[in-house]
């Protein structure tokens, strides 16, 4: 790719994220009101009874008040190779444009913030890789795809540790990774070149010109004169004026065949055409026996069947003709791969089976739509993982596809219980059914909520501190068969509140296995 080329997806990706930003700004301006008394925000019921405000879970009040950073936008060059502080997490995966809380105790690793807080290729930036244990070996293991993330807001507890709150950026790929003489982990990173959306050719599926006349036996019939596959009508032929094209039996006999196949593929429409403009041209064709004018006829009965074929193809929208894929695949091929046709896809999917957030916002901005459905995807870390390490913003949006329209049971990982149905997934945050916390002991989970589980049991007493959702305690939950932790049972502190209990599940100790 030349200079121009990645300066444009530069450009384009800039864009998007300013676009992102802007919109996640809106959602987290919340009133000094609701950070006085959480409940009270809550949507009320003419009965006193309300739901929990969704829009409390991604603020993460439990990390108390911390101070923003002012910085944002801190887009790296793609291509660019630097160091960066490491943070590796173990069942986490972070993607861009989501939210990774962070509660740092180790020394090495505040001074790993307190460095990314001052550094000057790449300010408020740090390097964030999956950690995870080798199935046999039980030895650490780090993935070298990651996500940089900028630090939004942090503060400095009394005993010297640091609440963090980050936002992923780009991606990156671990090159190697050290520890400083003091201590302080670090990575070589190079920022990953993001491949644009993509769109079926436009000359795959255009106009054609006039056919040729091949064999002498003529036919005459008119063409309409608006003529446009994208929806653009051509000014010049805007009258009511007629042409007349001659057209042989035989070459009609060729196009039947050409146009029962195409007349069943999906036209582009404004996710798939090269405008935004949606397509309105109707296809209409009434199809004729091309038998009758074969070689056994008659010359009288040819005569009389070409005079009826005159005034039958007089009356026809010759729009048919003008859409047929001029390339070597079908049309529905490349719908395959258009990026924004898949994107449409995926969003409608979405709503269908997730339902919250909605993704309608993301379907002209097919690679942030990518990243959002797979932050948010009720997933283990492992496919979230795979989701993450593929390049093409298509390949990806099927890859999702594929996953939502399998997407039925969840399992433990460990026992391969089901413990969970799709029908069971409760969003209680407005980023979706799955999202990252920390607990006070500086441990990140990933975990996605449900109205309902199967065979986990309960150990201790419902405890308030700390809690991830206000207005809820939370009780620890293990596999009742193997006894794995599989994460926690909320249920509300106040009589009033809705829904008075739900389940979090890690989603490190999910199964792959989604069916």
């Amino acid at each position: 790719m030349d200079d121009q080329g990645i300066l444009e997806a530069e450009r384009y990706q800039m864009e998007q994220i300013r676009e992102l930003e802007f919109e996640e700004l809106q959602v987290e301006e919340v009133e000094e009101s609701n950070s006085s008394d959480d409940e009270r925000d809550a949507a009320g019921a003419s009965s006193g009874e309300y739901t929990f405000n969704t829009r409390l879970a991604p603020l993460h009040t439990y990390l108390g008040e911390v101070e923003d950073t002012h910085r944002r936008l801190a887009f790296l060059e793609a291509g660019a190779i630097l160091t960066l502080p490491l943070f590796y997490l173990e069942g986490v995966v972070l993607f861009p444009g989501a939210i990774l809380p962070l509660r740092v105790i180790h020394p090495n690793f505040i001074s790993a913030v307190e460095r990314a807080l001052t550094q000057v290729d790449a300010p408020y930036t740090i390097g964030v890789v999956r950690a995870y244990r080798d199935h046999d070996s039980r030895q650490l293991r780090f993935a070298t795809i990651g996500t940089t993330a900028e630090i939004r807001q942090y503060r400095r507890l009394e005993d010297g540790s640091l609440n963090v709150v980050t936002r992923g950026q780009q991606r990156i790929c671990l090159r190697r990774r050290w520890i400083d003489v003091e201590g302080v982990p670090y990575g070589e990173f190079q920022i990953i070149q993001e491949d644009l959306p993509l769109r079926a050719p436009q000359d795959a599926f255009g106009k054609l010109a006039p056919l040729c006349n091949f064999n002498g036996h003529n036919v005459s019939y008119t063409v309409p004169s608006k003529v446009s596959l994208h929806g653009h009508g051509d000014s010049d032929n805007d009258s009511e004026e007629s042409l007349e094209i001659e057209v042989s039996l035989a070459e009609k006999g060729t196009h039947h065949s050409v146009i029962d196949s195409c007349c069943n593929y999906d036209m582009m429409d404004e996710s798939t055409s090269s405008g935004d403009e949606k397509f309105n041209s109707e296809i209409k064709f009434v199809s004729s026996r091309t038998s009758d004018s074969g070689p056994s006829s008659t010359p009288a009965k040819q005569s009389h069947e070409g005079e009826g074929s005159k005034r039958h193809w007089k009356n026809t929208n010759l729009n048919q003709f003008r859409t047929v894929p001029r390339a070597f695949w079908p049309y529905w091929v490349y719908r395959l791969y258009d990026s924004y046709c898949l994107a449409e896809r995926a969003a409608d999917m979405w709503k269908q089976i997730v339902g919250a957030p909605s993704m309608d916002g993301f379907v002209k901005k097919p690679d942030l739509l990518s990243f959002c459905i797979a932050s948010k995807l009720p997933v283990s870390e492992s496919t979230r993982q795979e989701l993450l390490e593929i390049d093409g913003i298509s390949y990806r949006l099927q890859q999702e596809i594929d996953l939502l329209k399998n997407f039925n049971l969840v399992r433990c990982k460990n026992c391969q219980t089901v413990i969970a149905r799709r029908s069971d997934v409760l969003v209680m945050s407005s980023e979706g059914p799955l999202g990252a916390y920390v607990n006070p002991h500086g441990s990140v989970h990933e975990i996605m909520t449900f109205y309902r589980i199967n065979d986990l049991a309960l150990e201790g007493v419902a405890a308030t501190e700390y809690s991830w959702f206000p207005g809820y305690a939370w009780t620890v939950a293990y596999c009742a068969n193997c006894e794995s932790h599989m994460g926690w049972l909320f249920t509300a502190t106040k009589k009033k509140l809705e829904p008075r209990s739900f389940w979090a599940i890690r989603s490190a100790q999910v199964a792959d296995d989604i069916q």
